[in-house]
């Protein structure tokens, strides 16, 4: 997740390491706007697409997968009186580089694997597209049709791991009797063009790059609906906050607003706020780069670009640039957007506060990789004693701590949350 410094977010523990570096080493440089950086996205994952054995996020998804289940085994053995669990499970599946395990790839074996719908020549993108096809490489190499499928099938592949290893969560919450007071969300952090427009990855407003899923599920509060408005992954925290009775500090102001309104209406049609606000100053911007989403309309400005402005209604692959129309309706929406997010961003600001981050990030860096380099990765913390079977327990208890459902010593099954054993630890 790019997170950098304390590495616990707030939680107790964790579980694993984090997929990618947890230090300065991976800062974009806008002092430097026309350099391709070691670390930014470039053609290889495409050319390179394909079935493969092994991966690092294969091993990386494995790793998490596995602590994960063995976390919720132990979880269920709680007693009623012990604080619940919260667990984050993060996949970094589906995501480049296009290779997925053969079982996976052969999954979409004589499957039509369509090509990209919308195709736009270089020149006629506009000049955020034209940054990021510079720094993916895609202004040197084009990626040749059958790489572009191959990318795409991996992609599709991916997708279908993840929904299995979706499914292997959900079936521990159901054998250990936790799926019905359990809340369960599902979202991810970006998506990805896969060719779309001629763009790949993510690091774009488009709807390829920037509309994620979301789906709650808490059966002993709502049902099932689907809500039409737009949310955001910052409405996240305030609903959980919501939805455990808990409290905002009102000290500290929060993005985000909480989604249960939304989710114990009737249909949700009743509910009047859609509006999301994104920002964005990472790989392929020289200054920030801004969107608010509100019902159809998508405006995105960026104070060294021309504005846009898109109805995903009538234009869903956002094709027609409306933030030059004199259509008297358009422009009321246009003129209002611009208003709105002057009065959000201060622009001169935000770019003087990202130079100076991007600046002090990059002599700490500097600083870090001379000498012995020591890492800000997390270590997890894996205590060897508690393990598997250790001398310093009696072998009988070792064996009924481990197994899941509990039994007593006849191997009658026991109620599930009076096991031995210690509550929520996952070695157990």
């Amino acid at each position: 997740m790019h997170f950098i410094g304390e590495q616990l977010h707030g939680f107790e523990e964790r579980l694993t390491s984090d997929i990618y570096p947890g230090d300065f080493g991976w800062s974009v440089n806008w002092d430097e706007p026309d350099r391709r950086l070691e670390w930014y996205h470039n053609t290889s994952s495409i050319n390179q697409a394909g079935p493969c054995i092994r991966s690092n996020q294969l091993d990386f998804d494995e790793e998490v997968m596995f602590k994960s289940t063995r976390y919720l085994y132990a979880a269920a053995r709680r007693k009623p009186s012990d604080r619940p669990f919260c667990l984050t499970v993060s996949l970094t599946h589906p995501h480049d580089p296009y290779t997925i395990h053969k079982k996976y790839w052969d999954r979409y074996e004589n499957q039509d694997i369509p090509m990209p719908d919308v195709n736009i020549p270089d020149e006629d993108q506009d000049p955020h597209s034209k940054r990021l096809l510079h720094v993916e490489g895609l202004t040197e190499e084009k990626p040749p049709d059958e790489a572009i499928l191959r990318a795409r099938r991996a992609y599709f592949g991916a997708v279908s791991y993840v929904d299995d290893n979706v499914g292997r969560i959900l079936e521990v919450l159901r054998e250990c009797g936790l799926d019905e007071n359990t809340i369960v969300i599902f979202s991810a952090d970006h998506g990805d063009m896969l060719g779309e427009r001629g763009l790949w990855y993510k690091m774009s407003w488009f709807e390829g790059s920037a509309r994620v899923p979301l789906l709650i599920s808490y059966p002993q509060r709502f049902t099932t609906k689907t809500i039409p408005q737009n949310v955001s992954s910052l409405d996240l925290l305030p609903t959980l906050v919501d939805l455990v009775g808990g409290s905002i500090d009102p000290r500290l102001p929060l993005d985000g607003n909480s989604l249960l309104p939304y989710l114990e209406s009737a249909n949700g049609l009743d509910i009047t706020n859609d509006t999301v606000y994104g920002e964005y100053a990472g790989e392929g911007t020289i200054a920030p780069l801004m969107m608010i989403r509100r019902g159809p309309w998508k405006f995105v400005t960026c104070p060294v670009d021309p504005p846009q402005l898109f109805n995903l209604r009538t234009d869903p692959n956002e094709l027609q640039n409306l933030a030059t129309s004199q259509t008297p309706e358009i422009r009321n929406v246009f003129t209002s957007f611009v208003k709105e997010a002057n009065e959000r961003w201060n622009f001169t600001n935000i770019h003087d506060e990202v130079l100076r981050s991007q600046r002090s990030r990059r002599v700490c860096w500097d600083a870090l990789t001379r000498g012995r380099f020591e890492s800000w990765d997390y270590q997890p913390k894996e205590e060897a004693r508690e393990k598997y079977i250790r001398s310093n327990v009696p072998l009988d208890e070792l064996e009924l701590r481990a197994r899941y459902p509990p039994v007593d010593q006849f191997g009658h099954e026991l109620p599930r949350g009076n096991a031995k054993g210690i509550a929520g630890s996952y070695n157990q």
